[in-house]
């Protein structure tokens, strides 16, 4: 267990904080220092931000949301007086946001012949010059197999099995509104929906009837997983509470419990067809950044294969390069399940009716 500790410890002590990642001022910084809005939970090492320091000599200011929510709203608020120069965690369901709100600039890290290395999938959803994918993997239903074994609780077949009396109060969902995991899921119960048998009822019918079957709903990812949800680290986490055996994460996540527990997980994920959707995170320069050179060694950095290979590690996301999938150490690849068919609704739907869906989705959980 010492592996998952170390890993909660790092998580807790480190992840929440502002700037956590700083590097000190003993001398390296010799070209300043590069702020980074980002959120909470970013995983990227000391030892990789202190190599770009040693290789580049700029220092890194980490400025942590809770989630890409945060980070979009941080964005907006300080549009005109950036306090960041370069953006990491928005995702391919909010990234159309802070481009209609000329919120980024545009990097030159597609002359740049590592932007070639780049798998297609990865560049699906955006691939112009604002933002440059860094890590993907696939959102999903994530549950803890010592209570939904078949006997306890059973395996959900279907999302309206969800609805059932012996699921009360036993799921935690995050957000769509401030989470990006919350807001991929709904994504994906809208095409799930749309493409059942049944023509009666839609996605914000299930989200009502979840509701009413006394789901927890958090601000974000962090709360459900870590302070809620039994089938992971936020058992050995201060605050954790524990009522819930379902929430929502990446089809991954069990790899990553299994890979710093010595290959041991209780969690499992549900891929039942079109309930998963594939999230893809990008990294760009805010527009109004102090120093644009900063930025873009950074992404220079972040994209490079020796620190983009490493993803899985680096930030418990997959790769984005080609040729690239996750480690076979410990379980990780063995205990993470592969989507059978993922949500694949049009990014530019996504984009026009991401906000009509936000207020269904308030108006079908208040």
């Amino acid at each position: 267990m010492q592996f998952r500790v170390l890993f909660c410890t790092l998580i807790v002590t480190c992840f929440g904080l502002t700037g956590c990642l700083q590097n000190d001022d003993n001398g390296e910084c010799e070209k300043g220092t590069l702020d980074v809005l980002t959120y909470d939970i970013l995983a990227l090492s000391e030892q990789m931000v202190d190599e770009f320091t040693e290789t580049t000599g700029y220092c890194v200011n980490f400025i942590k949301e809770d989630d890409s929510g945060g980070i979009l709203d941080k964005m907006m608020l300080t549009k005109d007086s950036p306090q960041a120069d370069l953006m990491i965690g928005l995702d391919n369901t909010y990234l159309q946001t802070a481009l209609e709100n000329n919120l980024l600039t545009e990097t030159s890290f597609k002359t740049n012949p590592n932007y070639n290395n780049i798998s297609p999938q990865a560049l699906e959803s955006y691939s112009g010059p604002f933002a440059i994918p860094f890590d993907m993997g696939p959102v999903c239903l994530n549950y803890d197999e010592r209570f939904v074994d078949g006997e306890n609780i059973s395996i959900p077949t279907s999302l309206w099995d969800l609805t059932l009396e012996e699921w009360r109060g036993k799921m935690t969902f995050p957000s769509p509104i401030t989470s990006s995991p919350g807001r991929a899921f709904l994504v994906a119960t809208i095409d799930y929906f749309e493409n059942d048998d049944d023509v009666e009822t839609d996605a914000f019918d299930w989200w009502k009837a979840i509701k009413e079957n006394d789901a927890i709903f958090t601000s974000g990812w962090t709360e459900s997983y870590e302070t809620h949800y039994t089938g992971g680290y936020g058992e050995y986490t201060s605050g954790y509470i524990g009522d819930a055996h379902l929430t929502v994460s990446y089809c991954q996540s069990p790899g990553v419990e299994a890979f710093y527990a010595g290959n041991y997980t209780h969690s499992t994920s549900i891929t039942i067809p079109k309930t998963t959707f594939q999230q893809i995170e990008y990294t760009g320069i805010i527009n109004g950044a102090n120093d644009i050179d900063a930025a873009e060694a950074f992404i220079d950095y972040l994209l490079s294969p020796e620190v983009n290979s490493n993803m899985p590690e680096n930030n418990l996301m997959y790769s984005v390069l080609n040729n690239q999938s996750l480690p076979e150490t410990d379980g990780y690849r063995y205990h993470s399940d592969i989507p059978e068919e993922n949500s694949d609704i049009e990014i530019s739907r996504i984009n026009q009716e991401m906000s009509s869906w936000l207020d269904d989705w308030q108006t079908a959980t208040d």
